[in-house]
């Protein structure tokens, strides 16, 4: 039979069920009205093959490890070796989180990934007013080299893989811990790792700038052109749709919003003289893991096909490394709920297992208690032991990309990427995604999806077990992660005794050649991490910065 006879016969055997089906209704209609997932894509009642024809499968799947690499950038995918296991973690004081790190270390994590507080993240030290109640509540505090070596006491560098969520002053936290490698006599060449350095992002989504988005390309592109002599097997930026997503976008707008940056990062490297092969291998994204189940495997499918059509179509990348999405993901904060807490863990295995099937590279499973805290130490591991019963009980990582095939999955990957490129194309046509978050465009819309989603919620047309459906008396939760509150004046005791026994005569030599290379064109990294050698403080660095580049201050949206 060929294949025109047998669809005909599907298209007949279609006809008569959809008779069948009108009948049902007539008597027990449907749930819904209208079966949408969260990017308001339809979800028919059933796929056949008629929703994939004129599908080519060289060209919209192929093999895994070969382009579009819509299967796997790697050839053998997890039956090499597993993602790895990076628990996101950091509060307080260095020491405390070092101790969290060698307990992640010890119950079989095999990547660090470091969480800085709010003043770290803006670029204040621990003792500047604005700083005052926030030192060491949301991530560890960083003021400098001192607080590096002790966040990393113990671990050695070239035995470990460090991605680190860190975006404006990232120049300055990686200099730091290019300085550890340096006392602990680990060569650049030999540091593996992550920097987020994902700043357009920021903008949007999550606040944590301080620079204009111009002077902070620049800063990212300084990252690019020294690592990629200096540090050739780090990972210079994170491009991530995972805050993006928190802030309340769907997954057709994480995706392209994110692919988007990615776009302009890559324009203004070569903006800057270097060529797309010579960092594009090094690219990284990181992404949400929400509770759609199918339109998150759909989604990290379609953004790898995507992607790796960008590098090749758009920037004539030739290196096959350039054109492999690689990316990290985090099951969805923004998903737990503080009703009826232990309800998370279930929300997070289904999380991790899309991440999985979607053939995530790096894993990190939020803890149970995080709506209510920092998570605990048991919180934690059952998040990491989630990991480990999906990677060594389910069997699913014993063949690769196992859902292809289906006709859901394929439809919804197709449609997903076709939605995606049309956000794409219409940032083109404002001017790319700079001139996009200047105008406010994504800003507009991740607000519009975010407006929708709790409405829903509000109006119990989308259910949140245990929080507008399933309601149970509670009592308060215990043995929650407390942070002390002397931390601040810790760090602050620190600090004074850093000042009091540094060579200040050193730190306003080096902040004065950052001054005048700022003012310049030159490569930013070797100055600052002149600086942070001599002890400058990431405040005093980015102070400096600041008086070159100044603060940025978001436009009304109206």
């Amino acid at each position: 039979m060929s294949d025109k006879e047998q669809l005909e016969r599907i298209k007949e055997a279609k006809a008569k069920y959809d008779e069948r089906v009108a009948k049902v209704l007539q008597k027990m209609p449907e749930r819904k009205a209208e079966f949408v997932n969260t990017s308001g894509i339809p979800v028919q009642r059933a796929y056949t093959p008629l929703d994939m024809e004129g599908f080519d499968y060289l060209k919209q799947l192929g093999l895994p490890g070969q382009y579009p690499y819509t299967r796997a950038v790697q050839p053998t995918a997890y039956r090499g070796r597993f993602w790895t296991m990076r628990q996101y973690a950091g509060f307080a004081t260095a020491e405390e989180t070092n101790e969290r790190y060698h307990f992640l270390l010890k119950s079989g994590q095999t990547g660090l990934s470091v969480a800085f507080d709010l003043p770290t993240q803006i670029g204040y030290d621990s003792d500047h007013p604005l700083a005052q109640g926030e030192v060491g509540k949301v991530g560890v505090c960083i003021d400098s080299l001192w607080d590096i070596e002790r966040l990393f006491q113990g671990i050695p560098l070239d035995q470990v893989s460090t991605s680190m969520t860190i975006n404006s002053p990232c120049a300055v936290i990686l200099a730091m811990y290019l300085a550890v490698a340096e006392k602990q006599g680990v060569p650049f060449d030999k540091l593996r790792g992550t920097v987020q350095n994902d700043i357009l992002k920021e903008y949007p989504a999550r606040g944590t700038y301080i620079f204009a988005p111009r002077p902070s390309m620049r800063l990212i592109t300084d990252i690019f052109a020294f690592c990629t002599k200096e540090v050739p097997q780090w990972n210079t930026i994170s491009i991530s749709g995972y805050h993006i997503r928190e802030a309340g976008s769907t997954a057709v707008q994480e995706i392209a919003f994110t692919l988007a940056n990615g776009i302009a990062y890559v324009e203004a490297a070569i903006k800057a003289g270097m060529k797309v092969d010579e960092f594009g291998p090094r690219l990284s994204f990181f992404f949400n893991s929400h509770s759609d189940f199918l339109e998150e495997v759909a989604k990290f499918r379609a953004a790898r096909r995507l992607w790796a059509k960008i590098m090749k179509e758009r920037f004539q990348a030739q290196d096959p490394r350039s054109l492999m999405l690689r990316f990290h993901t985090q099951t969805a904060g923004r998903s737990l709920t503080a009703q009826q807490p232990l309800n998370n863990i279930m929300r997070v295995a289904f999380q991790a297992m899309s991440a999985v099937l979607g053939g995530t590279q790096s894993l990190h499973t939020n803890s149970f208690d995080e709506a209510l805290a920092l998570p605990s130490e048991t919180a934690v591991q059952v998040a990491l032991r989630t990991q480990q019963v999906v990677a060594y009980e389910s069997n699913v990582c014993d063949t690769i990309d196992p859902l292809a095939g289906s006709y859901y999955i394929e439809n919804l990957t197709d449609a997903v990427e076709a939605k995606a490129q049309e956000y794409i194309d219409q940032i083109d046509r404002l001017g790319g995604a700079v001139a996009a978050i200047e105008k406010g465009f994504i800003q507009k819309e991740i607000g519009a999806s975010a407006y929708k989603f709790q409405r829903e919620i509000e109006k119990g047309e989308r259910i949140i077990v245990g929080l507008n459906r399933f309601q149970t008396v509670e009592e308060k939760f215990k043995d929650l992660l407390k942070v002390d509150p002397e931390v601040g004046a810790k760090q602050k005791a620190g600090l004074q005794k850093l000042k009091n026994t540094r060579d200040n005569a050193a730190v306003a030599q080096a902040l004065a050649e950052l001054k005048t290379a700022a003012e310049g064109t030159d490569n930013l990294m070797p100055p600052i991490l002149k600086a942070v050698k001599a002890l400058a403080t990431l405040g005093e660095i980015c102070d400096t910065l600041r008086g070159v580049f100044g603060e940025y201050e978001a436009p009304a949206l109206v």
